[in-house]
């Protein structure tokens, strides 16, 4: 009998893994829009330079910005994800940013531009912050960093499309050109809108909402077996504060969050944390920090500079050139999708950032030899810098710029985690926003090539600090995540000391 009942098994895996693939697939989507912004605005800024006669700062702040925009979103994203739910958040990014790309397309000038961007950085922030939540709650453990990575996926094809849109628009006239690039990226906003009607709610959502029924439904449909749904609406149960026996109806009372309760929220995740949520606080501000600070948007928004520094002076040079970056960036995210829940999250971190340390140092060392030798081809280093650009976004693409999403969107208990995704996503705006916003000066002020090895240095801490302090996630359910960073209410010595050895093995694994 057992025999016979295993095909069937097998074959409800299969599907229920296809369906929770298919919801992460639309959920990620939302990331395109952050993506398409950075690459067409990497190319669309050599035009706007142009046609709008604007200063070195002035483009700085433009291409930074929408990351202090996004802040708005990002914290807004938490409140609204907890009140209209996750996949109705996915609509409200969806409507912000395609508002934004059709204001930055008809802008006349300067200051409409802007406005755009603080409109599309607001829809930026709301995609960031629930398209990795949503995955992480929809997916089964065995293969939520692959389903979560989709994020970051998306992430590239976007700035994929941004590098084509860039070169295939590149040959209209100088005032036309660069709006068509910019409100031509509406387009994935509507897509987007309307997939969502294909998306089922969060399970945990339901459940912090006590709609167990819709919740056992959405389980039945993503778990592998019917006794793993109902363990995982137990533990959801338990970490939403509904007694894990009792309380079976189809749908239970559950006490609204009331500003109190928000409070205590923030008390619990920021003011007095406890040593658990302390550590894994630590870990996702670390997380978000070092990815920015690596450098990764002045490489990639600021790529064609960077190639016109290296010796690279033709524009459709250039831009093909850049076209070969987001290519790169998009096959390796690709194939860590597939690596994150098989090889694991520190492994792929620690051969991440220790690859990309050693690429800006090639990077900066063929910049600062062209720089030195200003009216002499010197082929080798412009073919360093090339090579050291494509191997630095692979390296960042494997490891560092998937598993910041995968990392922190399943690390934080249930009752803060929106919130807590919220604060990491905006130290990675802040950073962002600080890197992007500071590149053009800092170069002039220590040469680019200076720069980049201002990076490498930095990328060097990385790997320290992820050495440290990250444990090993892959395989573990959401719930479990309090055990691996330290047993959240451990009463007795004994569970403190079991928590610890628990740590401890799975630092040095």
């Amino acid at each position: 009998m057992a025999s016979a009942e295993l095909p069937g098994v097998e074959r409800k895996k299969k599907s229920n893994v296809t369906y929770a693939f298919i919801c992460s697939i639309l959920a990620s989507m939302a990331s395109i829009i952050l993506g398409y912004d950075i690459g067409v605005m990497s190319g669309a800024a050599l035009y706007i330079k142009k046609d709008l006669k604007i200063t070195d700062v002035q483009l700085e702040i433009l291409m930074g910005i929408l990351n202090f925009y996004s802040l708005i979103g990002s914290f807004a994203a938490g409140r609204t994800s907890d009140w209209i739910g996750r996949r109705f958040t996915v609509v409200v990014a969806a409507a912000l940013f395609f508002a934004g790309a059709l204001l930055m397309g008809l802008a006349g000038g300067y200051a409409t531009l802007m406005l755009g961007r603080f409109v599309a950085g607001v829809g930026v922030g709301y995609g960031l912050m629930i398209a990795p939540v949503y995955t992480a709650e929809v997916s089964p453990a065995s293969a939520r960093g692959f389903l979560t990575s989709f994020s970051e996926v998306f992430i590239n094809v976007g700035i994929l499309l941004g590098y084509v849109s860039n070169y295939a628009f590149a040959r209209l006239p100088l005032r036309l050109g660069w709006r068509v690039m910019l409100g031509i990226g509406a387009a994935p906003s509507v897509l987007l809108a309307l997939m969502v009607f294909g998306m089922p709610e969060s399970p945990r959502w339901l459940v912090m909402k006590g709609r167990l029924a819709d919740a056992r439904v959405v389980l039945d449909k993503i778990a592998e077996t019917p006794e793993e749904a109902a363990e995982r609406l137990a533990d959801i149960k338990a970490a939403a504060g509904i007694p894990r026996e009792g309380a079976d109806g189809d749908v239970v009372a559950v006490a609204k969050r009331k500003s109190a309760e928000e409070r205590r929220v923030w008390k619990e995740l920021i003011l007095s944390p406890t040593p658990t949520v302390r550590r894994i606080l630590l870990a996702t501000l670390g997380l978000q920090f070092f990815q920015q600070a690596s450098g990764v948007d002045s490489v990639v928004m600021y790529s064609p500079r960077v190639f016109q520094s290296a010796g690279i002076t033709d524009d459709d040079q250039l831009l093909a050139t850049t076209c070969a970056v987001g290519v790169t960036k998009t096959v390796i995210v690709l194939l860590a999708a597939v690596l994150l829940d098989r090889v694991g999250r520190r492994p792929l971190m620690l051969t991440s950032s220790g690859g990309m340390a050693v690429s800006l140092v090639g990077l900066a060392t063929g910049l600062t030899v062209v720089g030195r030798h200003p009216h002499t081809e010197v082929s080798w280093a412009v073919g360093l810098c090339v090579t050291s650009t494509l191997a630095f976004v692979s390296f960042f693409s494997i490891g560092l710029g998937p598993m910041t999403a995968v990392y922190t969107s399943e690390i934080f208990p249930l009752r803060v985690r929106a919130l807590g995704y919220a604060v990491g996503v905006a130290c990675n705006r802040v950073t962002s926003g600080v890197v992007s916003m500071t590149f053009l000066s800092l170069s002039s002020a220590i040469t680019i090539g200076g720069s980049f090895f201002l990076y490498a240095g930095i990328v060097a801490l990385s790997w320290v600090f992820f050495f440290t302090c990250l444990p090993e996630t892959r395989g573990r359910t959401l719930e479990e995540m309090g055990e691996l960073f330290g047993t959240i209410d451990a009463g007795t010595e004994a569970d403190r000391d079991s928590a610890a050895r628990l740590l401890s093995s799975e630092l040095t694994t």
